[in-house]
């Protein structure tokens, strides 16, 4: 089909020193000297150029190498990656590139080196300033590690981020504060945080359903979210997305790619492609069709996605795109926007006499902010609506990637779902007050 140009950019890279107990991602550990990161690396560079000659790369306006952990691959492979890169596209100082790098293998000349060949965002991941938190979470490094790590980013990079956990196993509400003012304190201009999600299939999964490890308290991980915005907006940084802090002028456009529906290519084992045009919007990964949404159903993802954005997602947008789930294209949608606002008068007056916790579902903005783009399921028999909020179930049998998928043309009760989901989600805006 005639598709919209791509704007971003992911290349993953599927590597790392060792698993963490938490992690589903498409990685593996795999030694640094193995044949197989070549031949993966020298596949990669194929694919970019392969993009490069079909005119795939023409408006890319951010890239972003993830993973994995692509500093744990080196530097001789990393210079292929970049330079191939910078040859098969204009990568230019206003594109917005970004490198994960774990602190265990970043070291201060690869720091100048990615630096001099494009690379300006680096991600750090870090998770906690705390040595048991990071112990139980099983990363390879150490606090102290973290914090060199940031400093040698900061060599060359202005714009560095720092991914944070809250709901690590035995991790105080003070440890967890700690780290957040550490890394404002080391000078970081972006910061992530996010809640420990059990993903099926992994280590900590297992432990929980043995009884060696405790699920994490949402409402405890809704409180540190709580504490870490209060601790950020004091340090003058402003949360423009659910797990995105960031001083002005220092949000991360790439992820702002995902959540406003622009169209992202990505290269690598188990990336995600969205291709799209007007009328229809697929995602596809290691070439098999993950999504294939008609034009309501991509009206009620873009709401959805919107929402998670600080500035919302305006009242004009809400009625076009409840014109088009109702399929009253100019008709501006009145039976669905009145059904939306009555509910969200309800829950206005609800909120206003009960406090409010975050209820996002950490799982949605894990995947999408480590580069990994996956979608929400829109099928109305994947959400759940409690007290005016929309909240999808995790699957414990498979990644939520493979299941759920509307395979074949929408039904009447998948758009009656998504018609239900935009009430919730203009409930939940209103609440928030995020419209404007």
């Amino acid at each position: 089909m005639a598709y919209d140009p791509y704007k971003a950019l992911y290349l993953h890279i599927p590597f790392c020193v060792k698993r963490c107990g938490y992690c589903d991602f498409a990685t593996s550990a795999v030694e640094r000297d193995s044949p197989i990161i070549d031949e993966y690396v020298e596949s990669l560079v194929m694919d970019i150029r392969r993009a490069s000659r079909e005119g795939k790369l023409g408006a890319i306006e951010t890239v972003y190498l993830g993973g994995g952990t692509p500093s744990y691959i080196g530097m001789r492979r990393l210079s292929m990656l970049l330079y191939a890169l910078s040859m098969s596209m204009h990568l230019e100082p206003e594109v917005e590139c970004t490198m994960e790098a774990n602190p265990e293998s970043l070291t201060a000349p690869m720091v100048r080196d990615i630096w001099a060949l494009g690379v300006n965002r680096l991600s750090l991941g870090v998770q906690s300033f705390d040595d048991e938190g990071l112990r139980i979470l099983g990363r390879a490094h150490d606090a102290e590690a973290a914090r060199a790590a940031v400093r040698a980013a900061q060599e060359r990079f202005e714009n560095v981020s720092v991914d944070l956990m809250c709901g690590i196993p035995g991790q105080s509400e003070e440890s967890f504060a700690e780290s957040v003012r550490e890394a404002v304190a080391l000078g970081a201009n972006h910061v992530s945080v996010y809640p420990l999600t059990i993903e099926p299939h992994t280590p900590f999964d297992a432990a929980i359903m043995r009884g060696e490890m405790l699920e994490p308290d949402e409402d405890a991980e809704a409180a540190a979210m709580e504490e870490a915005q209060r601790i950020l907006e004091d340090a003058g940084f402003h949360r423009y997305e659910v797990a995105s802090y960031a001083r002005p002028g220092f949000e991360s456009r790439h992820n702002t790619a995902y959540w406003t529906g622009k169209p992202y290519l990505g290269l690598g084992r188990s990336a995600v492609t969205m291709t799209q045009n007007a009328e229809r919007r697929m995602r596809v990964q290691d070439g098999q069709v993950v999504d294939d949404l008609d034009a309501r159903q991509m009206a009620a993802e873009d709401l959805m996605l919107g929402m998670r954005m600080a500035r919302g997602v305006s009242d004009e947008r809400v009625a076009r795109a409840a014109a088009v789930i109702d399929g009253t294209e100019t008709g501006g949608g009145t039976r669905l926007a009145a059904a939306a606002g009555s509910v969200a008068m309800s829950s206005t007056a609800a909120s206003s006499t009960s406090p409010r916790k975050p209820t996002h579902r950490p799982c949605f903005a894990y995947h999408l902010r480590r580069g990994r783009p996956w979608s929400p399921l829109l099928n109305a028999e994947n959400l759940s609506f409690s007290g005016g909020r929309c909240k999808h179930r995790r699957s414990r049998t498979g990644d939520p990637l493979e299941e759920g998928r509307p395979r074949s043309a929408p039904t009447e009760a998948v758009h009656q779902g998504h018609s239900r989901l935009l009430s919730a989600v203009v409930c939940r805006l209103r609440r928030d007050g995020r419209f404007h």
